[in-house]
């Protein structure tokens, strides 16, 4: 890898406001379905029946306080991750680290004191959480805002606005996006932002730490699979195999696509199995702005008690849907740019692709 922290945290945030805008409205039909106050906001008092002018509506409100968060907690996200991994890679294997050392002096630049190896899945899922728990820190007021805007009525405020401009009081209030309402809600509070943190934590945790094992167990077998079939067939048909140019298409197809199966499959997984602590989050970031706010166990215990085991699961089969999709796009552009930034870092300083490979 020749890629700097610069070029990690570009790739990175890229990907990551790309995803938003394309799987939002996934995440706000999620959130809706996931909310108190389903029943009551998005179906029919009489009929029971869904009413999709409401659900379907505004499935954008809040993108923009997810886009601008994206930028910083995804760039630090992958920073922390490739740096930690990294670390942990280096430090379990100190011994082939030393020997190496002659060749590349920056293989034996930091270590930690471990006297025996480490599995590969458990030094990705202490990358994974120690990255996660960093990227929640900047990311947690724009969850709390997102959610509470996903879940506004515009309808009823299109009402309000009528109303008011008849009695010809407070005109414009009705005139609110749904940001704005929600905003309004903290003005006074504005701590209150990050009182989700330990919910989102308690989801996101879990589920990278299943997810990134997976995804990079899943890849490596992904592209020794395909590495072996291309060396069988170049072998079949008495031809050399690799060009330089068919060596960086492969590079790219390796990095940015099969990067994006594995993981499509390893974030449908983890999605499905930690879809309950999902629900819960959902819940205690929208009662962020009341008075007194219950914590995670406190909401979980009232969906048992008010809604079975399946209250739980709410919203699931959307959320693992949307995620495979999210979390493939996601990791598949951040791949490519990344290669794509490694490729013009090394074209720029006149390091070739062989020598490029061996700097981590």
């Amino acid at each position: 890898m020749y890629n700097t922290h610069t070029d990690i945290w570009v790739a990175g945030a890229f990907a990551a406001v790309v995803v938003d805008f394309v799987v939002y409205p996934f995440d706000t039909l999620k959130t809706r379905i996931q909310s108190p106050n389903y029943e009551k906001v998005f179906k029919d008092a009489r009929t029971g029946a869904v009413q999709r002018n409401v659900l379907f509506k505004g499935l954008y409100q809040g993108v923009w306080s997810v886009v601008f968060s994206t930028i910083p907690s995804s760039g630090a996200f992958f920073t922390t991750y490739e740096t930690v991994k990294s670390i942990l890679h280096n430090s379990s294997n100190s011994s082939q680290n030393r020997n190496r050392s002659s060749t590349n002096g920056t293989l034996d630049k930091f270590h930690l004191p471990f006297t025996h190896s480490l599995p590969t899945p458990i030094m990705h899922g202490i990358a994974s959480s120690t990255a996660e728990m960093v990227s929640c820190l900047i990311l947690t007021p724009a969850e709390v805002l997102k959610q509470n805007a996903q879940i506004i009525n515009q309808s009823q405020s299109k009402n309000n606005k009528s109303t008011l401009s008849n009695e010809g009081k407070d005109k414009g209030k009705g005139n609110k996006s749904a940001m704005r309402q929600v905003i309004s809600k903290f003005r006074h509070h504005p701590w209150r932002l990050w009182s989700g943190y330990t919910a989102l934590v308690s989801r996101n945790l879990p589920t990278t730490a299943l997810q990134f094992p997976m995804f990079e167990y899943v890849r490596s077998r992904l592209i020794e699979r395909r590495r072996r079939r291309k060396a069988e067939s170049a072998r079949r048909a008495g031809t050399r195999h690799g060009t330089s140019e068919s060596g960086q298409s492969d590079q790219l197809i390796e990095r940015a696509g099969l990067t994006g199966l594995a993981a499509a499959i390893s974030g449908s997984i983890a999605s499905t199995v930690t879809t309950p602590i999902d629900v819960v989050k959902t819940r205690v970031m929208l009662s962020a702005s009341e008075v007194r706010d219950k914590g995670p166990f406190a909401v979980g215990r009232d969906i048992l008690r008010n809604e079975g085991v399946r209250g739980l699961f709410k919203g699931g089969l959307i959320r693992a849907g949307w995620t495979a999709i999210a979390l493939g796009l996601y990791l598949g552009l951040y791949e490519g740019g990344r290669f794509w930034l490694e490729k013009r870092r090394m074209e720029r300083d006149g390091v070739g692709r062989d020598e490029g490979e061996a700097v981590v």
